[in-house]
């Protein structure tokens, strides 16, 4: 438990850290937040594959009372595919004030310098003294989000925090195997050998799954064991940094080992065969029928089964470990949360009110609009003690996830904000906070990719060459790991075909980006 306090403490200092002088926290009736003398409602389209904007949202209405600008939804849910809403409103010309919501980066990066976007680098100067700072303070994560001609096109959702995921092993199936918590890659893979030999559910079945994933994309991550990169993001399969250079880790002498090590431990048994068709609902099928013995997931929701389970399944814990060490001896944890995301919100060349709008994004980077869009509203949603928003107890309690809670008051929304990870701190149970606070404990993460915005002729190699290399890495990956294939036996011409794809101008493009915006 002193370790618990000590990550609070450190997650408090470390979220200062991150955060950046904001506005007085002024009473409502003070003004202090007002754009506009008289109101102003401004169109947007903000489209995700759950929601669109809600004009009856809580926050949108105080943060229409606070600020004198209204937001309009013009969003509809006739598709739940955020991109082909996205299309069709660039197709139709008629855009809305502000455009927002999922996966936005590319797209006004890619219209906003051809005119379809009001560039924000002046506003912000001028008009966002909130956000400026942020920036100041965050200069990489300003670099990541510029379009190609220098310019910034959205305001990010920014996600707070560091830790995500972590390795969860079944710690009452070690002690009654009399076994202790892998430290390495052997005493991995012989635990992994006793949770399929030795009957830790005492059914007197072989039916054991000693590793799972609920995204297959996680097993992927193991490659790390044998010094391989499955990603630099936290994004699967993204590219990754390293001095200076960007890198893919399916080409690299370290993947090759590491699926090579995985596809022997699927063919003996350690690794749940349905690993690539079973799907999102693994983790809860196979903990709650006792067959589960270890994955790598988030950190929150994961650790919540040793609650939900506790009466269900007799003597049940499922705690988070620290990352074996790899071949190497280095203990990698390669997922990380990702300091901002592609989703936000931006100006089109329709809106008559620039000067306004940025400043109503900004009301979202003071005190007081922060914690709006992180807690929803005071005295309904939460409470504040000791000058920090608590949740109230009914909300906490309540049989309804809390992140799913503030989705349906307008809390939480990727909108251009700046998350408070005492959000999720709160909902995180004793052994959530445990797991963490080991991680925390360590140096075990890797440098972050941030992204990069590509210019147009840039993008036509990318758009062109990508997406075919990449499902073509994922379909040798799936055959090497099911054994239809030999990795070994395949790699020369593997690499060949990548070389044949255009691998290299991809590559070449990604960095030439990466150099504008980082160097």
């Amino acid at each position: 438990m002193k370790m618990v306090k000590n990550l609070i403490t450190s997650i408090i200092i470390g979220s200062t850290a991150l955060a950046v002088p904001m506005m007085a926290n002024a009473k409502a009736e003070d003004g202090a937040f007002k754009v506009t003398d008289k109101p102003i409602t401004l169109d947007i389209h903000f489209h995700t594959k759950k929601y669109v904007y809600d004009n009856n949202w809580p926050v949108e209405k105080e943060a229409a009372r606070l600020t004198n600008v209204r937001l309009n939804n013009v969003a509809s849910m006739a598709t739940t595919k955020s991109e082909e809403a996205f299309n069709l409103l660039i197709a139709s010309g008629d855009l809305p004030d502000i455009v927002g919501g999922s996966a936005i980066k590319d797209n006004v990066n890619r219209y906003g310098p051809e005119g379809a976007f009001i560039p924000m680098n002046d506003l912000i100067d001028k008009y966002a003294p909130n956000i400026k700072a942020f920036f100041d303070k965050n200069p990489d994560i300003r670099s990541s989000i510029r379009a190609a001609d220098g310019e910034i096109y959205y305001i990010p959702y920014l996600p707070d925090g560091e830790f995500g995921r972590g390795y969860f092993i079944r710690t009452d199936w070690l002690k009654k195997l009399n076994l202790k918590t892998p430290q390495n890659i052997q005493e991995l893979h012989d635990v992994l050998v006793a949770f399929r030999d030795g009957d830790p559910n005492g059914n007197g079945k072989k039916d054991e799954v000693p590793l799972f994933m609920r995204q297959w994309e996680e097993l992927i991550r193991l490659v790390t064991l044998w010094d391989g990169h499955a990603s630099g993001s936290d994004q699967f399969h993204d590219f990754y940094v390293k001095d200076g250079k960007l890198n893919h880790g399916y080409t690299e002498e370290g993947y090759r080992v590491g699926i090579r090590n995985l596809a022997k431990w699927y063919k003996e048994g350690l690794i749940d065969k349905e690993v690539f068709t079973r799907g999102s609902r693994s983790r809860e099928y196979l903990l709650s029928n006792d067959l589960g013995g270890m994955t790598h997931d988030w950190f929150a929701s994961t650790a919540g089964y040793n609650d939900s389970l506790r009466d269900k399944v007799k003597g049940f814990e499922f705690n988070a470990f620290v990352p074996p060490a790899g071949i190497s001896g280095k203990r990698i944890e390669s997922h990380r949360r990702g300091k901002v995301k592609v989703e936000g919100w931006a100006m089109s060349f329709t809106n008559e009110h620039p000067v306004e709008t940025m400043k109503y994004f900004d009301f979202y980077f003071t005190e007081e609009g922060r914690r709006l869009a992180n807690f929803g509203i005071e005295g309904e949603q939460y409470d504040m003690v000791d000058g920090k928003p608590v949740f109230k107890k009914a909300i906490l309690e309540n049989d309804t996830p809390l992140n799913a809670q503030m989705w349906e008051i307008g809390a939480q929304v990727p909108r251009g904000f700046f998350q408070d990870y005492a959000y999720e701190l709160q909902w995180s149970n004793k052994y959530a906070l445990a797991g963490i606070a080991k991680y925390e404990a360590g140096d075990y993460l890797v440098e972050q990719f941030l992204g990069v915005s590509l210019n147009t002729k840039e993008k036509e190699v990318f758009d062109k060459r990508w997406a075919t290399i990449k499902d073509y890495m994922l379909e040798k990956q799936q055959a090497w790991i099911l054994g239809s294939n030999d990795i070994d036996k395949d790699w020369d011409d593997y690499q060949a075909q990548l070389d044949r794809m255009g691998y290299d101008k991809v590559l070449k493009v990604m960095q030439t980006a990466y150099d504008r915006a980082y160097k």
